[in-house]
């Protein structure tokens, strides 16, 4: 495996350059589905190093984004219960709901506090026996073991005080989801590369060839960005549409075997809200029905709540690459990072966050 310097290394980085501006005779459009991919593309600037008919798409990459508005109102209820030890990764506190967020929850009293892994969460469990313990489980199909293996180690072991709110959501419907869409634009797509590490590449074949889009599997290195970017303008130029793994350092074809039997017996596919988003057909996990003695949403009833979204914010836009950050009028005035209208203002993939950080107006 080369050393990670030379995936930034900038004679390799305008080598690729030179090479994609030499191939590209026409405009394309091309979405990455990563919200790493969007941080990295908008820190180095990336996009603006391209050929001016080459637009880089955001699109829905953002675990804590795409989070539903629902979600986030159920972890407020069932973490303000006075029993509740409430465990979530850290950037879920600042999300809004529709009232509040978990960290002013927190700050009320609150028993809210910040994990690196569901397994923490599980640990607390086990030393806070007259406790119950939620753990918040959001994310694409590269936080969904782990989440698994959680709810399995608390079956296993019957650890009645322990479970968790799953919010967990799968990349390929909400690709198919935007290319079907009346208002796509994409024409090719960077995959992510962190999701395939799990999940392997064999789900995308069928979506590249029905909707005729080249789909690269790219890492977040801007070498990665820039060889997924020749890679899949060399297949538009040439009218090709195929599945191409440009990060095979990390990606195998069928991914990691074990993660995925244990999702499977762990979760269901189910169709899942989106936050701006909508309803995606089956493009989210939940527990299996002999699960749900670890389902904070059965353990605590809060399966009822259905907000709705706030007008002011367009994030659902931003998530569907329809405009970019800076194309909202609140962005950098009534929202920003420690004043959020919504969720891609939040977390450090969010693309408004990334274009508040290294894009604002006046930067521009």
């Amino acid at each position: 495996m080369k050393h990670l310097d030379e995936y930034r290394d900038p004679d390799t980085a305008k080598k690729l350059l030179a090479a994609i501006k030499s191939i590209t005779t026409q405009p394309w459009q091309i979405m990455e589905v990563c919200g790493g991919q969007t941080h990295s593309i908008i820190k180095h600037g990336i996009d603006q190093l391209l050929p001016d008919n080459i637009n880089l798409i955001h699109g829905p990459g953002c675990p804590v984004c795409v989070t539903p508005l629902d979600a986030i109102d159920k972890a407020l209820a069932i973490a303000a219960q006075p029993e509740v030890i409430f465990c979530s990764f850290g950037d879920m506190l600042r999300v809004p709901g529709s009232q509040h967020n978990l960290l002013s929850l927190k700050a009320q009293g609150a028993d809210i506090r910040v994990v690196y892994s569901p397994l923490d969460a599980l640990n607390l469990a086990q030393l806070n026996p007259k406790q119950s313990v939620v753990f918040f489980g959001v994310g694409f199909e590269t936080t969904a073991p782990t989440s698994a293996l959680a709810a399995y180690q608390a079956k296993q072991q019957q650890l009645d005080n322990f479970s968790l709110l799953v919010s967990h959501v799968r990349v390929p419907p909400i690709m198919q989801a935007l290319l079907s869409s009346p208002h796509n634009q994409v024409q090719g797509f960077l995959g992510a590369g962190h999701v395939c590490s799990i999940m392997g590449t064999h789900e995308y074949p069928s979506i590249s060839s029905t909707y005729r889009v080249p789909i690269v599997i790219t890492g977040f290195e801007p070498v990665d960005i820039l060889h997924g970017i020749y890679c899949c303008i060399k297949q538009l130029e040439a009218g090709q549409y195929r599945v191409e793994n440009a990060y095979p350092r990390i990606v195998k074809e069928m991914g990691n075997e074990p993660a995925q039997r244990l999702m499977q017996q762990v979760f269901d596919v189910v169709d899942r809200q989106w936050r701006g988003l909508g309803s995606i057909a089956a493009s989210g996990l939940a527990l299996k029905p002999e699960y749900n003695h670890w389902n904070a949403e059965h353990r605590f009833a809060v399966t009822g709540i259905n907000p709705q979204e706030p007008t002011q914010c367009r994030s659902g836009e931003v998530l569907q690459g329809l405009i970019k950050p800076v194309q909202c009028s609140e962005f950098g005035s009534r929202c920003t990072p420690e004043h959020p209208l919504g969720a891609t203002m939040v977390s450090s993939e969010g693309a408004c966050a990334a274009y508040y950080h290294y894009r604002r107006p006046q930067h521009v």
